[in-house]
């Protein structure tokens, strides 16, 4: 046999090799179901303080079926419904999300994540305290995914988290996460926040340094609002003087299992 013959059978086998492997189907997904618990320094959500500057433990759960379909909850201990008082009576030291959607792919790059959100303040009373409702809020929400860019909105169907007539509130928000390799990620965001028919709109930003070592996550976050230059101070009756919108560093400490 000659060189040529040879040369073209090999060439003919690794392509034979080449077709098997690209034939062979993708494993099938599987259905999983994680936890997480942890402690940050302060609680922050969408640049707002919610535990008055202080630290807040927090936990969930999170079931994401095969189908694309996934169901979850998540608690944080808080302080912005009893400061919101100026009496101090108002009840409601914890905030409990329960959330559940579907995720999906429309192409190799592109996917997308709908559903809903429910905010839920245990016996919370925040209807006592003039000028404002009950803190339980419900959000339908939908985001888009470009490689590692994501944009996602959500929107109020009622009461925006106590502010009256503030159905239909908006908030919408970009993020981009740089994987940097061995756990370590960093995650720029901004966020712009719409209360319908109250003062309170603002925008948000925030740089997150994240360091995953085997479900042990070490968090970073640079953090603000332009919630002062736009409206004043964010202080509550409860707080004192501290401005709640300001810049921050957060930091985290989260164990995943």
């Amino acid at each position: 046999m000659t060189f040529q013959k040879v040369l073209l059978a090999s060439m003919a086998a690794v392509a034979l090799v080449g077709v098997a492997k690209a034939e062979e189907p993708a494993p099938a997904a599987e259905s999983t179901l994680s936890f997480n618990l942890g402690v940050v320094s302060e609680y922050r959500y969408r640049g707002i303080a919610q535990s008055a500057k202080k630290p807040a433990l927090q936990g969930g759960f999170d079931y994401a079926d095969k189908s694309g379909a996934y169901i979850g909850s998540w608690a944080s201990s808080i302080n912005w419904i009893k400061d919101s008082d100026p009496k101090g009576a108002a009840k409601g030291p914890v905030e409990i999300d329960v959330y559940g959607g579907y995720k999906g792919a429309l192409s190799d790059d592109l996917a997308f994540d709908v559903g809903g959100l429910q905010y839920w303040y245990a016996s919370n009373n925040l209807a006592t305290v003039p000028g404002l409702v009950n803190a339980n809020t419900f959000e339908i929400y939908g985001a888009l995914s470009y490689g590692a860019l994501t944009a996602k909105l959500s929107n109020s169907t009622g009461n925006l988290f106590g502010a009256p007539n503030s159905k239909n509130s908006r908030y919408f928000d970009l993020s981009y996460t740089f994987d940097l390799g061995d756990g370590l990620t960093v995650v720029p965001h901004v966020g712009d926040q719409y209360v319908a028919n109250n003062p309170a709109s603002y925008s948000d930003y925030s740089i997150a340094v994240n360091k995953d070592m085997d479900g042990t996550v070490l968090s970073a976050t640079v953090l603000g609002t332009n919630y002062k230059s736009r409206h004043g101070d964010y202080v509550l009756p409860g707080s004192g003087t501290k401005e709640l919108s300001g810049s921050a560093l957060v930091l985290g400490l989260k164990k995943n299992f």
